[in-house]
C-alpha cells in the first residue's frame, strides 16, 4: 500500500473520530437513555457508610434493600465540585424531603469528592435528609450515572421509573413524586 493511500487512511480515521465526537458533544445528557428507568429494573442494592451528621439518627451505614419495597426513594448523586447545578437543587431537594419525608425516603450519595468538602456542603444548605459517602463512585457506575448532579427515582416497588440529569427542579421533582405516590 503506497504512503499516500496510506495518509487518506489516517485523514479518514481521524476525520471519523473527530465527527464522532463532535456528535457526543453536542448530545444532551438529559436525552441520555437509562435502561434501569425505561425498563423499569430494580433498584441496584449498595451499601454504603453514612456522613457524619447522619449517623445518630441512620447508624454507621445505608443499605438501599433496607429500604427498597417499603415506599419510593429518590437518589441523588451529587458532588461538592459540581457547581452552580448542584448548589441549584440542594434547596430544591431540602425542601420537598421536608415536604415528603413521610411518603417519600431521599437519599444523597456524595460521590467522588472528599469528606471535609461534602460535610461543608451539607452545612451550607442544612441537608436534614440522610448523605452517603460513595468516593470512588461505584455505586453511581450501578447506575449508569453519566456525571453529577443525577436524581433516580425509585418506586414503592423497588424499581427505577426515573432518571433525571442535571439539577433538578421543584416542577419535575413534584412531578416524578406524583408518579409514584398514591
Amino acid at each position: 500500500m503506497g504512503s499516500s493511500v496510506r495518509n487518506w487512511l489516517w485523514l479518514l480515521l481521524v476525520l471519523a473520530l473527530g465527527g464522532l465526537f463532535y456528535w457526543g458533544m453536542k448530545r444532551n445528557p438529559k436525552e441520555l437513555p437509562s435502561v434501569l428507568a425505561k425498563e423499569r429494573r430494580p433498584a441496584p442494592d449498595f451499601t454504603l457508610p453514612l456522613l457524619p451528621p447522619y449517623r445518630e439518627e441512620w447508624g454507621e451505614a445505608l443499605r438501599l434493600s433496607d429500604y427498597l419495597g417499603k415506599k419510593p426513594i429518590v437518589l441523588n448523586f451529587w458532588a461538592s465540585w459540581c457547581y452552580p447545578a448542584c448548589y441549584e437543587e440542594a434547596p430544591v431537594l431540602e425542601a420537598t424531603w421536608r415536604r415528603y419525608k413521610d411518603q417519600v425516603l431521599f437519599v444523597g450519595i456524595n460521590t467522588q469528592d472528599k469528606e471535609g468538602e461534602a460535610l461543608r456542603f451539607i452545612q451550607q444548605f442544612g441537608l436534614t435528609f440522610p448523605q452517603v459517602f460513595d468516593p470512588r463512585g461505584r455505586v453511581g457506575v450501578d447506575y449508569g450515572m453519566y456525571g453529577v448532579p443525577e436524581t433516580f427515582l425509585i418506586d414503592g416497588e423497588g424499581r427505577v421509573r426515573v432518571r433525571h440529569a442535571g439539577a433538578i427542579d421543584q416542577a419535575s421533582l413534584e412531578g416524578y413524586l406524583k408518579e409514584v405516590l398514591p
